[in-house]
């Protein structure tokens, strides 16, 4: 096993190489190419000092030189072994110290390193919040519409997912920010950022004016939560679908008043949201699928519980660094996992579906194996083989899924940075971000087949 990672790894060199002398060969045979002339288009310069900028690109980036020097050029400066230069730019030694230089930007310059520590944390953070909500979601989901395959649960969900899976992350992201941040519907989250300017200056954690309203919140969340879960879990379908229609009903209510700033929606809207949530919240409620009804009407008692003790408090409540940091988190996570869930949901269905349907599964029923341990030893263990397999994929498929979000979301990451590097034609920040891409996929590759021997014995690479 550790001949292999090793194999591995060094296999990683040449990709990344090909992979940056693709990059960079498509940036130098664009038209315009990049010259020390686009550097300076449009600054309105005098000759003089036109010319002394160009000779300054020239003479940082080595622009008057042959494209295949110039990737030379910066392959030996990320390097942290290679040949140094002096101030004319000439070969004065080789060192194995030199350490590695991503270069300076063309567009904001400053080190590309320090704009990679800036927003690379940020993107990170998306993707490290994303990642165990879809694969929570997808194989609960899954897993349950596979043994209720043709019943109504399986066919509902099967058509949400597909819903979902269907619906573009870029009108996705549109949708949630003009209903739920705006002032004609809900402005209930901010519409860009990660936090307020405000928040900087607050305290980490929340801050009551006393400590009687911290009690009366978590008190308020518990119970309303307690109360949702328990109806959940005692009452028949019938009772129980038509007690959670009724809070739906009440919620629907509350959410039309709220429209507009709190002026209150019209009749027919009033009534079609009203109607709408109720019916939401009856059909959720009526599913067999325990764990989900639990947890989504667990969620919803938190946050009405919530909403329910913020009129009795007695004070302003100062949110902190924190809870402004996740308020500020909802949307863009939420416009994240969607796709990625119900396509997962999807295939974990399949699979799992197939496996059942095994002939070693009919094999373990028939020796008198009971159905869970079937399910969870034999099938489900079977059945991650595809899930690892688009896994190794799912992490790039982030990033590059966040050149989307963090546009619409104002996010300043590593996506939206990829994207005004491209528009700059910012050779050192463009190759950099490159870098660190193929790096993320060919780990996530590593993993995917470390993962493999792990799900299943017979794979093996000694």
């Amino acid at each position: 096993m550790h001949t292999y990672i090793i194999r591995r790894l060094l296999l990683m060199i040449p990709t990344l190489l090909g992979i940056t002398i693709v990059v960079f060969t498509v940036m130098a045979a664009s038209p315009g190419g990049i010259s020390p002339q686009s550097l300076v288009e449009g600054q309105n310069l005098e000759p003089k000092a036109k010319k002394a900028l160009e000779d300054y690109y020239n003479h940082l980036y080595g622009l008057n030189q042959p494209a295949p020097i110039q990737y030379l050029r910066w392959l030996n400066n990320i390097s942290p072994v290679g040949f140094t230069f002096d101030k004319d730019n000439s070969i004065d030694g080789f060192s194995l110290t030199k350490g590695s230089d991503l270069g300076r930007s063309f567009r904001y310059g400053r080190p590309v390193r320090d704009l990679l520590a800036e927003r690379t944390p940020i993107t990170v953070l998306l993707n490290i919040l994303t990642l165990p909500i879809t694969y929570v979601i997808a194989i609960g989901i899954g897993l349950h519409a596979a043994t209720r395959r043709g019943k109504a649960f399986d066919t509902g969900s099967s058509t949400a997912m597909l819903a979902l899976w269907s619906t573009p992350t870029m009108l996705a992201g549109v949708l949630l920010i003009g209903f739920f941040a705006n002032r004609q519907y809900w402005q209930w989250f901010p519409t860009a950022g990660l936090s307020q300017r405000e928040a900087l200056d607050m305290p980490f954690l929340p801050h009551f004016a006393q400590w009687s309203d911290a009690g009366v919140l978590f008190a308020a969340m518990i119970v309303v939560s307690a109360v949702l879960m328990w109806l959940n879990l005692a009452l028949a379908a019938k009772p129980r679908a038509a007690a959670m229609g009724v809070f739906g009903l009440l919620l629907g209510y509350a959410m039309a008043n709220a429209m507009g700033s709190g002026q209150g929606a019209d009749v027919a809207t009033t009534v079609v949201l009203s109607a709408g949530t109720a019916a939401l919240f009856a059909g959720m409620a009526y599913v067999d699928f325990v764990a989900l009804r639990v947890s989504s009407f667990g969620l919803a008692g938190i946050i009405g519980g919530a909403l329910l003790a913020s009129h009795f408090f007695h004070g302003d409540m100062t949110r902190g660094f924190l809870l402004d940091r996740l308020w500020h988190l909802i949307l863009p996570i939420a416009c994240f996992t969607y796709g990625s869930f119900a396509f997962l949901a999807k295939l974990t269905r399949g699979a799992i579906l197939e496996n059942l349907l095994a002939d070693y599964a009919r094999t373990a029923r028939a020796k008198g194996v009971p159905e869970n341990v079937v399910l969870w030893r034999h099938v489900f263990r079977n059945s991650l083989l595809p899930l690892i397999t688009v896994s190794a994929g799912l992490l790039p498929s982030l990033i590059g899924g966040s050149v989307i979000v963090e546009s619409i979301f104002s996010i300043d990451g590593l996506g939206k940075l990829a994207v005004e590097a491209v528009q700059a034609r910012d050779r050192e920040l463009v190759l950099s971000v490159t870098l660190i891409s193929g790096v993320l996929t060919l780990v996530g590759y590593l993993l995917a087949d470390l993962c493999y021997a792990m799900a299943d014995p017979r794979v093996s690479y000694d």
